[in-house]
């Protein structure tokens, strides 16, 4: 059985149709996205896309929904801003599933259902606006992420698709209007979705496994997140309680897997896990208001190789907006590139 982390690079010309025929798909999300904005809610599963079985098929309508019939053991969380989705965060989605089979392997009772991916998309985000791709977009090209997440997979088979159940993978989208990690994963907790059938859940919590890059680490953080302006985050004792307060509960449900980002203005992999260990020493969390405690709730890998192209979004948009397909191909999976050009993104 071979290993695979992404998807080749198709170095031709994107055929005349795509898998996803584009009418009735964007014009789901256009609505999904409106009916989430009017409703109040902070956070939402808008649709399910199933895995391509021998058995059945796979359905290209209109997307739904889909809850699971058991208790997910884990739920990887993919937040971002997916503007558009890349090669990187290709990486960071298989790479930690690849991870997380081999570890539920070892345990008894999982079976499938075991594991799910969240690709989840914040709409006021802390740092990040609506732009250069409308929502609506971007949740389509999540959608083609989402059926290259579960391609890349089965090229773990040996280029065949998954022949089970639990060899497959559920792909879920959602929304948040929240911006917080700390507050997504209250939110999704809160949620009903994930919870199971009743009398069909015998577990009590599902562990939720947060992907983030290095630089989005440094951002959890950041005291300036969870002090209010002007207070200094001090309480009446002369401590900083207020971001233990909000992620003593977010590490007691959820793990953070974070993926280094070296070659840039982010230093090198000695830097980054320097960053870290320092943090977990004396004199780091602690007097930022956090707790050491937490070291054990956070796991870091590598990212690119040495010498390997830098890929971001950035770069994507960059290379849309050049129409340079060859630089657009390293970046981007061949759909999402459909997506890109079909509907003329980061152009201007």
């Amino acid at each position: 059985m071979k290993s695979s982390n992404e998807l080749p690079i198709d170095k031709h010309s994107m055929p005349p149709l795509s898998p996803f025929p584009t009418p009735p798909v964007a014009a789901f999300f256009g609505r999904a996205l409106s009916s989430f904005q009017s409703s109040g809610s902070r956070l939402s599963v808008i649709c399910t896309a199933t895995p391509t079985l021998p058995h059945g098929g796979h359905d290209y309508g209109e997307p739904t929904p889909l809850p699971p019939r058991i208790r997910p053991r884990s739920l990887i969380v993919l937040d971002s801003s997916f503007n558009p989705p890349t090669r990187a965060h290709l990486r960071m989605a298989t790479s930690a599933i690849q991870e997380l089979r081999q570890e539920l392997r070892h345990e008894q009772n999982q079976g499938p259902g075991s594991l799910r991916l969240l690709l989840l998309l914040s709409i006021n985000n802390a740092d990040k606006g609506a732009k250069p791709a409308a929502f609506d977009k971007r949740l389509a090209m999540m959608w083609a992420f989402a059926r290259d997440v579960q391609r890349s997979l089965e090229a773990d088979f040996g280029g065949e698709q998954a022949s089970s159940e639990e060899e497959a993978l559920i792909v879920d989208l959602g929304l948040s209007t929240v911006p917080y990690f700390h507050e997504k994963s209250a939110a999704l907790a809160e949620d009903t979705f994930y919870h199971g059938e009743r009398g069909m859940d015998e577990q009590s919590q599902t562990e939720q496994v947060f992907l983030v890059g290095y630089d989005t680490l440094i951002r959890i953080f950041d005291p300036k997140y969870y002090n209010p302006p002007g207070s200094e985050g001090q309480d009446s004792t002369g401590r900083p309680p207020a971001m233990r307060k909000a992620l003593d509960p977010f590490f007691a449900r959820a793990k953070l897997r974070v993926t280094m980002r070296t070659g840039d203005e982010w230093g090198g992999a000695d830097e980054q896990t320097a960053y870290l260990e320092g943090l977990l020493q004396a004199g780091g969390l602690s007097n930022m208001g956090g707790s050491t405690d937490w070291g054990g709730r956070i796991r870091m890998v590598e990212g690119r190789k040495l010498g390997a192209d830098v890929i971001s979004s950035t770069h994507a948009r960059a290379a849309a907006k050049d129409r340079d397909s060859a630089k657009l191909d390293l970046m981007v999976t061949s759909e999402v590139r459909w997506w890109i050009e079909q509907e003329n993104l980061y152009s201007e």
